[in-house]
């Protein structure tokens, strides 16, 4: 899809890894630490993704993590990217996100996922069938939504997700397929494409969500993100060889061809100006005025210092 789009807002999404032989600690104070820098820098949201018994990454509750980084932040948005609704009861989730609502007023995204975050045992010990509570995937979007809308009932009587906050969350659908797309459509989410963990072009998924998109008690419009992998160094050769690195360890292509992990849809890699130029045109195509960045560099000053050198190019 091509379209006009006015300068290009930046955001972070933040996979909370353990790189190298750190503690969980560690790791969970380098996410503050990346979040504090994104809003000094001007990125636009900071986002928190979950995942369950997974060694290489440290944050299973992004509900915790948020209430923290809250706290230490004062004006970028913060949110999950994403909860994983099918392991949950859609109230647990309204209550939560109320509250952080309540706590940090109109600074609060809860980005809905339908992945299981872990393996099949894990998912298990959390939720007990999970490909179950994926079929009621619909349902439980819609008392989610009704819960933020305060328009929930049980046996006729109303149930509210309390506190109620002066300002609801801003709701978003993550995914890379027409499933996503659709219910995102339906019950008047943003969406959020994840093109970093997707063979396939955003601009399908796009188009789709935007033509069958019916507004909502919490938002009257369709909103799109793209979520991209990127690697920002000083020179190509130094972004190229991070890229390949982190190829090794995030499984971006198939362990026989690291090459392939560096392809344009997966990752961005290059100088500064030559990921403003991706980015500016990709927003072009996809109609899209903002990208939530992921960079799977193995350094955390390395990481850090990729959004410094993307936010001094375009922010």
């Amino acid at each position: 899809m091509i379209g006009d789009v006015g300068k290009i807002k930046l955001s972070v999404l933040d996979l909370v890894p353990l790189i190298g032989e750190v503690s969980a600690q560690f790791a969970l104070q380098q996410a503050l630490l990346l979040a504090q820098t994104a809003e000094r820098l001007g990125y636009h949201r900071y986002w928190v993704a979950e995942h369950h018994d997974m060694p290489g990454l440290a944050c299973t509750a992004p509900e915790v993590l948020l209430a923290h980084i809250g706290a230490l932040t004062k004006r970028i948005r913060i949110g999950s990217g994403a909860l994983l609704l099918p392991h949950y009861k859609p109230i647990k989730v309204a209550e939560s996100f109320h509250l952080l609502a309540a706590l940090y007023p109109d600074r609060i995204d809860l980005g809905i996922g339908r992945a299981p975050g872990g393996s099949a045992h894990v998912s298990m010990a959390l939720s007990s069938n999970f490909l179950e509570n994926l079929r009621l995937m619909p349902d439980s979007l819609k008392a989610l939504m009704e819960l933020l809308t305060h328009t929930y009932r049980i046996e006729g009587e109303p149930v509210l997700a309390r506190p109620i906050p002066v300002q609801a969350p801003e709701v978003w659908m993550l995914g890379t397929n027409h499933k996503s797309a659709s219910y995102a459509a339906q019950y008047g989410t943003g969406y959020v494409f994840g093109q970093f963990m997707s063979d396939n072009d955003a601009s399908e998924m796009l188009s789709a969500y935007r033509q069958q998109y019916v507004p909502s008690a919490l938002s009257n419009g369709s909103r799109t993100l793209v979520a991209v992998g990127v690697i920002c160094a000083e020179t190509e050769e130094t972004a190229r060889q991070l890229a390949l690195q982190a190829a090794k360890s995030f499984k971006l292509a198939d362990h026989q061809e690291e090459e392939r992990a560096v392809s344009k849809r997966k990752l961005l890699m290059g100088t500064p100006q030559h990921i403003k130029s991706e980015l500016d045109q990709l927003g072009q195509f996809y109609g899209v005025d903002e990208f939530i960045i992921v960079t799977p560099i193995l350094d955390y000053e390395q990481r850090l210092r990729s959004f410094e050198l993307l936010a001094e190019a375009m922010l």
